[in-house]
């Protein structure tokens, strides 16, 4: 399997996010300014975490083949869809499930907040370690919850658990949940099996339950290596829900397909509760039959992609170095994200957005929606031509040397 990730799709008429819509004040927006017709004007849409590469051949087939029915009614998972989930993570990640542990949902984000939910308390503290993926703070405010965080450490431009502050924060009494992002968005890392025990330890000493969201779990650069929670002690995985789907590895994520990992039945049987209760139960059947071929037969085209992704990271990351060096790039273990430290450029967020956007026409995420740690970063979205990356290099370098002489 050959796959042409060099080649730009042309993405327009698809309703897609990434591309025909920007988000303000937290609502996406039709938006035409990263419509290719723009020419040199047009944006270089590189945030939200989606692929710009078409997804494996066997996905595609198994998905025409299924629409060539012409009968698309309600549906429901069968044994075949729990032993694709089953043996993938035991072929990717090493640990045996049972089908009973497997609940699915039609999204990690809304499985988020119906845990939420289901396992805290209006007023209650639900911990996180920022910066992180912005809709754990979402999913903790919208549900009337409060964000506490365990902020990471950036120490010699990697980032760091502070087990201290965490230990520190699980006692708390109001504290009944955690969210763990492993591996990391945005700072991209690949979390130790030492890192990882240790948060269960704590987790379980103070009775606080885990969620480890595991989304980019299959998304490991070349030299490093994932360590799954279900690969912790049996004791561990009685306190866990863990949360899965082919979504960001093989780009799916518009088919909602999503899977909880839940060894303990009490907790099983309390999430399968609040789902019944939210109403949002049911699986898209395009998203069961894409999850089915991913998991059976997507692996070799994963594998081609994280390659590909390595190499454009290797290429951003050199001419960051040689022609921008006011800025600085972190290292990526894991995701397709890139974190990038622009703080040297003394710009304020919303001066450091604007040079992004209106001048560089670079559409990025800012590093503050992460939190407050993240002020004076960007997240790149890597998982793209590599033609868009030179392009955006290119247009970064332009812009930031002409604003230079205005810093100095």
């Amino acid at each position: 399997m050959m796959s042409d990730f060099d080649k730009v799709l042309d993405q327009r008429g698809m309703n897609s996010l990434k591309w025909e819509f920007t988000v303000r004040n937290g609502v996406p927006e039709q938006w035409d300014q990263t419509d290719p017709e723009q020419g040199e004007d047009q944006v270089l849409s590189m945030w939200v975490a989606d692929m710009d590469f078409k997804t494996a051949d066997p996905i595609v087939n198994a998905l025409r083949k299924r629409v060539d029915r012409g009968i698309f009614g309600y549906a429901f998972i069968t044994e075949v869809y729990l032993n694709a989930v089953q043996g993938w993570m035991k072929r990717r990640h090493g640990y045996p499930i049972e089908h009973d542990w497997i609940v699915p949902t039609i999204g990690i984000v809304p499985a988020l907040s119906m845990i939420v939910r289901k396992f805290s308390s209006p007023g209650e503290k639900v911990l996180i370690q920022r910066p992180v993926y912005y809709p754990f703070s979402n999913a903790i405010k919208n549900n009337a919850r409060s964000v506490l965080c365990s902020p990471l450490k950036l120490e010699n431009n990697r980032y760091q658990m502070d087990l201290e502050d965490l230990e520190e924060k699980t006692a708390d009494p109001e504290v009944q949940l955690m969210i763990l992002c492993s591996p990391h968005n945005p700072v991209g890392r690949a979390w130790s099996f030492e890192d990882i025990q240790k948060v269960g330890e704590i987790c379980l000493k103070h009775q606080v339950l885990l969620v480890a969201d595991e989304i980019h779990g299959d998304l490991i650069m070349p030299g490093h290596q994932f360590h799954s929670y279900g690969l912790l002690d049996p004791k561990l995985l009685e306190n866990v829900i863990i949360c899965t789907a082919p979504s960001k590895s093989f780009n799916l994520a518009g088919l909602k397909s999503s899977n909880l990992i839940i060894p303990n039945p009490e907790i099983r049987k309390r999430m399968k509760e609040e789902i019944k209760a939210s109403g949002l139960f049911g699986i898209n059947p395009f998203g069961i039959v894409a999850t089915e071929a991913a998991y059976n037969e997507g692996e070799p085209w994963l594998e081609e992609a994280i390659g590909y992704i390595a190499k454009n990271f290797e290429f951003l990351d050199s001419f960051i170095t040689s022609s921008i060096p006011s800025l600085k790039v972190l290292p990526l273990e894991a995701t397709y994200l890139c974190w990038i430290d622009c703080r040297a450029l003394g710009l304020s967020d919303q001066k450091l957005d604007q040079l992004m956007m209106e001048e560089a026409q670079i559409y990025m995420d800012e590093g503050h929606i992460f939190g407050p740690e993240g002020s004076g970063f960007i997240r790149l979205n890597l998982a793209c031509p590599r033609e868009i990356i030179e392009k955006a290099l290119q247009r970064l370098k332009s812009s930031i040397e002409q604003l230079e002489p205005k810093i100095d």
